[in-house]
């Protein structure tokens, strides 16, 4: 299998870029002709990625570029916030990334979206999703997306992979600060009962006791982790949400999105500990699930977590190249995550989902 990544780093937004790292993956994996190519491009291309999208399909001879903007990127050699760069990861031989019209036998699909291009029906179509938004931390930028190296209107591209396995899996990062609680009243996106208790009473007590002291909540650390039983919490079969607000005076909390009666609900902090060690598992748990060493991997992370949550180091990526020393690796730092949590697609908040792949066995590919 050729596989092999590059990145490269300039002081202007130049096509020169785009056409040095693919010539640079090109020769580490041995190409004169890339059967396909993912570009990932920083934001200062956004406004007009084309002619760098143009000048990767030239260097590579190939048509077949699919890719997005976004506030950083990076590979397993190096990552870039806040200057101009592209990355790229260039396929040949036996596997490649194809249109996802072609997926007649229903692979998971690699996506890429712009934030205002997701909704519901989309994202659980009946297809198993993992990738990322382009976007920045609130999603109000100029991001693009791209696939058959031209620009993508609709805001979404898909495809999927062939001659490989895949296995994927999120890596939330969260301590869990209480034990499943059961929704018993809401108000809108206010939750006012929980567990014959009010929610506020609930977070302060738990919170307290996580950082021993009567300092305020860091709202912007806590999330709501809920499902619809206390089982699925505990297995880490979640969705999340962030809170927006509290009532002192009711003991309401506000959340992001609504939530129903019945449902069980904890709060979750978001901590680099937890989050090096759960990246640390998920590698650890991928390699098993694939049963052989993988041979490249994908890796997408909110913006709010790598450099900025890890004190200007991105743990996460360390931690996948010490345990996956040489691995192509290729991602960038988005508005959101996608994966499949509990056999649903879902929209992730401060996470990173980690893909890798694996070639297929002669017997498995014939």
């Amino acid at each position: 299998m050729k596989v092999a990544t590059s990145i490269v780093l300039g002081n202007k937004a130049t096509p020169e870029l785009a056409t040095k790292a693919v010539t640079q993956a090109m020769q580490k994996a041995g190409l004169t002709v890339a059967n396909s190519i993912l570009l990932m491009l920083t934001s200062e291309f956004a406004h007009n990625p084309q002619p760098a999208i143009k000048a990767a399909a030239k260097a590579a001879n190939c048509m077949l570029v699919i890719g997005c903007t976004a506030m950083g990127i990076f590979t397993e050699d190096d990552w870039v916030l806040d200057a101009p760069a592209a990355a790229v990861m260039v396929f040949g031989d036996s596997v490649s990334l194809q249109p996802s019209n072609l997926n007649h036998t229903h692979q998971p699909l690699f996506t890429l979206t712009a934030p205002n291009a997701i909704n519901s029906t989309w994202l659980n179509d009946g297809n198993t999703r993992f990738g990322g938004v382009s976007g920045d931390a609130i999603g109000q930028g100029c991001f693009a997306v791209w696939q058959n190296a031209k620009g993508e209107i609709s805001g979404q591209v898909e495809a999927f992979f062939t001659g490989v396995k895949l296995a994927t899996k999120a890596s939330h990062g969260l301590q869990i600060l209480t034990y499943p609680q059961q929704i018993e009243h809401v108000n809108g996106f206010d939750i006012t009962r929980l567990s014959n208790n009010s929610p506020l009473s609930s977070l302060l007590k738990a919170w307290k006791a996580q950082s021993k002291s009567d300092g305020p909540i860091p709202l912007h650390l806590v999330m709501a982790i809920y499902a619809n039983n206390a089982e699925a919490i505990n297995h880490g079969e979640y969705k999340q949400t962030n809170l927006i607000a509290y009532d002192e005076l009711s003991g309401s909390i506000t959340l992001a999105q609504p939530l129903e009666v019945g449902q069980f609900l904890s709060w979750g902090l978001r901590d680099k500990t937890v989050a090096e060690a759960d990246m640390s598992l998920i590698t650890r748990q991928l390699r098993h699930e694939l049963g052989a060493e993988p041979n490249f991997g994908l890796l997408f992370s909110c913006l709010g977590r790598g450099p900025y949550l890890y004190d200007g180091i991105d743990r996460d990526l360390k931690v996948i190249t010490q345990q996956l020393p040489n691995m192509p690796l290729l991602g960038f730092y988005g508005n959101g995550e996608i994966a499949s949590v509990a056999d649903e697609n879902q929209l992730l908040a401060h996470s990173a989902v980690l893909s890798l792949f694996a070639a297929l066995s002669e017997d498995a590919s014939a």
